[in-house]
């Protein structure tokens, strides 16, 4: 009852313009910038010297308790906030606000060694163990109990403090995939709940074939995922199941909290793991915030030195995916220079950080934390670059950096506009991608190619995305189409009718829709409708799918458009046109050669285009697009992959991951604040535009 009152009360301040970025945040600030900071792993006398290290360099609030259960709760139902309290103080002194969070991904000794029925079972058998972090169950109840009553110490004490800001709950809370007799008994209790009889959900999974037909639910276990042919609907359940735990557990938390919390916002630090399905799933949170570390022996990057800058486009994804969600974004954790966690952790290039932190502005983020203040001194993360070195003292490249960031942002805060100002030409190309994590679980169990990639299947429209300058949301189907001139809707597979007549309203009142390959196959529970193949889509596109086709990658098969070739292998529909469609790209080889692979039409005031292969490289996908804009009267720019650029506050943002210098053209009337025109690999440029 409680959970249904909160969420009716945060549906009425939405109505009323509220929205999480206005409710929390002074739009005036641009942006906050924070950095963790861990009390208990330093002797007192050093606080003070920390702190106004911290204000000197230019932080505006700081991040505390996040690991810090066992100091917490030293013993069961013992609590000891002194030492916390007087830190708060000393942040205070230094006009640092402070993000309390929650420590449950760390479980002190004691809860461990006295519960061990709360560890998590993973697949084989293996239990985890103290000395880790998120080694505790989601899913048992006994866990949560414990874990509500010290958040609930923990909110009672702070949640009428001004010096706390907000809290953030649990530190970067997965998706898990446990196996413990709580989870199993959870699983069940789901199945009923979602199914209410053992024959409707025989009939979702298709129990039928291979003689797995269940006579009550006390039967089902936790479908083993690493076993060959394992029934995929159960599995889809079951990856359903196990995002809701994560969700749950961040919701309770949440409600928890904002019984004692007055004018404090509550958010997590998710991994931006799009495809695991717990991302804005928790309804209770304020807004949705995101961990991003750049460089980290990966080559992602583009050059020879590209793997010290990172990949151009893993903020900007990250930004477009969280910001939808409430309207507001924040990263609570940004790299501040060399790591100690990934296959090779080299230097950053000089400059990156501060590319970084202008990404994550560029999106319209309203703060950005690092961590972390200083480089520990034992524990797992030693190597692990702070704000601070080892010896407390000196400054790091990237806390110069930082510093640097602060500094630039107060003095853009003289030239501040509304967040909404932004250039009738860049929001005529605003673009949706309609995102559902299960299309990823259901093309994942039966890929049909090895070399299927679905995130990288959205990843090349994406990219062309942003080189044509467009403001992209990545939205579920919750969300109002019509906001959008155009959408992508890449390798939907799930769908239903209802969806498909979303996507005709949308069209036919003037939307422009791209649809592609494995899209609208199955339906919800992930079987095949009694249709002819693809036929879901009919209605939609005019179009109808005779089969589809799958090659080795190194003998790639061939289309062309406008007499350009490209290359395919991973999946290609060989499709039946509409008399009105226009094919746009036929296949020029195998036995359907001359074939169609990707049409158009219009319908009503919009189109609708089906793209119905996997380039290999995405240059179909951007060439696609690139006729598709300009045909609805929408200029779109060229950018080279690598130079990014977004709108906000009446600043133009441009940044340059590529690997050689880029000279940008500035729209007329523009002032240049940061920078310069010719921008530097790593480098930046910020411009006002005119009212």
């Amino acid at each position: 009852m409680r959970k249904k009152l909160f969420l009716l009360i945060l549906s009425c301040l939405t109505t009323l313009g509220l929205s999480a970025q206005g409710r929390w945040f002074n739009d005036k600030d641009l942006t906050l910038t924070g950095v963790y900071y861990y009390p208990e792993h330093w002797d007192e006398s050093e606080w003070d010297r920390d702190f106004k290290k911290m204000h000197d360099l230019g932080f505006e609030f700081t991040h505390f308790a996040e690991f810090a259960w066992a100091q917490l709760e030293p013993e069961e139902g013992k609590y000891d906030f002194a030492w916390l309290d007087k830190a708060v103080g000393l942040a205070a002194k230094y006009n640092l606000k402070v993000v309390m969070c929650t420590s449950t991904a760390t479980p002190p000794v004691w809860l461990s060694r006295r519960y061990p029925e709360i560890l998590i079972k993973e697949e084989d058998g293996t239990i985890l163990d103290h000395g880790a972090r998120q080694h505790a169950s989601f899913a048992s109840p006994l866990y949560r109990k414990l874990a509500y009553r010290m958040i609930e110490k923990l909110a009672e004490h702070y949640g009428n403090d001004s010096r706390i800001i907000g809290w953030q709950l649990d530190n970067e809370p997965a998706v898990q995939f446990d196996y413990n007799d709580s989870a199993e008994k959870a699983f069940r209790e789901f199945l009923k709940k979602k199914y209410v009889n053992i024959k409707a959900l025989n009939d979702a999974w298709g129990t039928a074939f291979w003689s797995e037909v269940y006579s009550s639910f006390d039967e089902i276990t936790l479908p083993k995922r690493k076993q060959m042919f394992m029934n995929h609907h159960q599995i889809l359940d079951y990856r359903r199941f196990a995002a809701a735990q994560t969700n749950d557990f961040l919701n309770e938390q949440s409600l928890l909290i904002k019984r004692y919390a007055k004018n404090q916002w509550v958010t997590t630090n998710y991994i931006p793991n799009y495809e695991e399905g717990h991302i804005g799933g928790s309804k209770s949170l304020d807004f949705q915030s995101y961990t991003r570390y750049m460089v980290y022996g990966d080559n992602e990057g583009i050059g020879r030195r590209g793997y010290r800058v990172g990949n151009p486009l893993r903020i900007a994804f990250a930004n477009d995916f969280f910001r939808p969600v409430q309207g507001t974004y924040g990263v609570m954790e940004l790299q501040p220079g060399q790591v100690n966690w990934g296959s090779i952790n080299p230097q950053p290039l000089p400059g990156a950080v501060r590319l970084w932190l202008w990404s994550v502005f560029a999106g319209g983020s309203d703060f950005v934390c690092t961590y972390r203040f200083r480089q520990p001194l034992y524990g797992t993360e030693q190597y692990h670059y702070g704000i601070i070195g080892p010896d407390g003292v000196t400054v790091t490249p990237g806390g110069y950096e930082y510093s640097q960031f602060v500094n630039d942002i107060k003095e853009l805060r003289k030239h501040y506009k509304p967040r909404q100002l932004m250039p009738k030409e860049y929001l005529a190309r605003r673009t949706a991608i309609l995102f559902n994590h299960e299309n990823s679980w259901s093309i994942e169990r039966q890929k049909q190619n090895a070399t299927w990639n679905t995130l990288g299947h959205v990843e090349k429209y994406y990219k062309a995305l942003k080189s044509f300058g467009a403001p992209v949301d990545f939205i579920t189907e919750d969300k109002d189409f019509s906001a959008y001139p155009f959408m992508i809707a890449p390798a939907y597979q799930l769908a239903d009718d209802e969806l498909v007549s979303k996507w005709i309203k949308y069209v036919e009142n003037g939307g422009n829709l791209i649809l592609t390959c494995r899209t609208a196959q199955k339906d919800r529970f992930g079987r095949l409708p009694k249709a002819k193949f693809g036929a879901m889509l009919n209605r939609l596109t005019g179009n109808e799918l005779d089969f589809y086709d799958l090659l080795l990658p190194n003998d790639p098969g061939k289309v062309v458009m406008d007499n350009k070739v490209y290359k395919w292998n991973t999946w290609g529909e060989i499709i039946k046109p509409a008399q009105q469609a226009t094919v746009l790209a036929k296949y020029t080889d195998e036995f359907y050669e001359g074939a169609p692979a990707v049409t158009t039409r219009d319908l009503g005031k919009g189109s609708i285009t089906y793209v119905g292969v996997d380039s290999q490289d995405g240059a179909l996908e951007m060439d696609i697009l690139k006729k598709i804009y300009p045909k609805n009267n929408v200029q779109i720019l060229d950018l080279p992959f690598g130079v990014t650029m977004e709108y906000r506050n009446g600043l133009g943002i441009v940044l340059n991951y590529s690997d050689k210098p880029y000279q940008f053209d500035l729209p007329k009337e523009a002032k240049v604040l940061i920078g310069k025109p010719l921008i530097e690999t790593a480098g930046v440029l910020v411009f006002s535009i005119a009212k």
